[in-house]
């Protein structure tokens, strides 16, 4: 692995994993991005539990492939969310500027953990 994707999958790893802590340490940010049909605490703990494995194992030589699969996975179930939160008339990330720029930083983040997938 070169040096750029090593620092790519390290800062993945910390991203990924301070990202799921934030579902336990606020959870009343992320409610308002589930759809209101699910049970929403269950499902912020449980995507916030996920993105802290996939994360953790991103540290981990033996893991990263599959983490960065499961990364990729997990951006491609956010992406619907991210689309429906930018149709709301005051989006949940703040502005429909903010709202507007996170769809492409989805495409973003499905393509580098795609590379660091199949440079793994």
């Amino acid at each position: 692995m070169n040096t750029f994707l090593f620092f790519l999958t390290i800062v993945f790893g910390i991203f990924f994993s301070y990202a799921g802590i934030m579902h336990f340490v606020k959870p009343q940010f992320f409610k308002h991005f589930i759809p209101n049909f699910l049970p929403k605490l269950a499902v912020n703990y449980l995507f916030g539990g996920i993105e802290i494995i996939l994360g953790v194992a991103l540290f981990f030589s033996q893991t990263v492939k599959e983490a960065a699969a499961g990364i990729f996975i997990l951006m491609l179930l956010f992406l619907p969310i991210h689309i429906w939160d930018l149709t709301k008339e005051r989006p949940t990330i703040g502005s429909k500027k903010l709202a507007i720029i996170r769809i492409p930083l989805q495409f973003l983040l499905l393509y580098l953990s795609y590379l660091i997938y199949t440079h793994s």
